[in-house]
């Protein structure tokens, strides 16, 4: 599968595209945004294209042209205001939707957030990064695409553990970078996720097994 990976240069989507690279089920690309950072993908034997979740949907769909798949793991980070929320999970996300659909790709998965889809547990404290997630998520199950949503809980950098509980049994709780971006690299192959969208958190067991039991 060519899978077109967005936020690569990011701690959860550098690790998906190394994790991506060394699956010979794969072909991977990393979307970045700067010439230093494709130089590092391209380096390692990683191929790389240069664009901007800021450039219209019209650049984003030339650059997905000839994908399968498409995974989202870009974000404005906690360091940034109100407005790159805007920009980068609400307006990137749905542009890359769009544009994905332009291509003729016709899977997508999103890395969002756990438990977007119920606005009695936003935080105040970011509430404007769950309201984008929210309305972003809203686009990718109202849109044409073969689409998964995956909600990690709180990302922590601690080692794996390849231990999770997903869907229904999973609770409020923490879960490795390393650990959701090997989650996206498998549930992208996945059948089973298709139009699913599916709460993760660290926990007792195999990722297939706690996807098969939670969902």
């Amino acid at each position: 599968m060519k899978v077109f990976v967005v936020g690569a240069n990011g701690q959860v989507g550098h690790e998906l595209v190394h994790t991506l690279h060394k699956d010979e089920h794969h072909e991977v690309t990393a979307m970045v945004r700067k010439e230093e950072q494709q130089k590092e993908f391209e380096d390692k034997g990683i191929h790389s294209v240069l664009a901007d979740l800021e450039s219209t949907v019209e650049d984003l769909t030339d650059a997905m042209k000839g994908y399968d798949a498409v995974i989202f793991a870009a974000g404005s980070g906690g360091s940034t205001g109100q407005d790159m929320t805007l920009l980068i999970d609400l307006d990137g996300a749905v542009k890359t939707v769009e544009a994905a659909e332009h291509a003729g790709v016709k899977r997508y998965v999103m890395l969002s957030a756990f438990g977007v889809g119920d606005r009695s547990t936003w935080s105040d404290e970011i509430k404007p990064y769950y309201v984008a997630k929210y309305y972003a998520d809203h686009h990718v199950e109202e849109s044409s695409l073969d689409w998964t949503i995956l909600r990690p809980g709180a990302l922590t950098d601690d080692e794996p553990t390849g231990k999770f509980a997903a869907g229904s049994d999973a609770k409020p709780g923490d879960i490795t970078r390393h650990d959701v971006a090997h989650a996206l690299a498998h549930v992208v192959g996945d059948s089973s996720t298709s139009r699913k969208s599916i709460e993760l958190v660290n926990g007792d067991h195999s990722l297939a097994d706690a996807l098969k039991s939670g969902l």
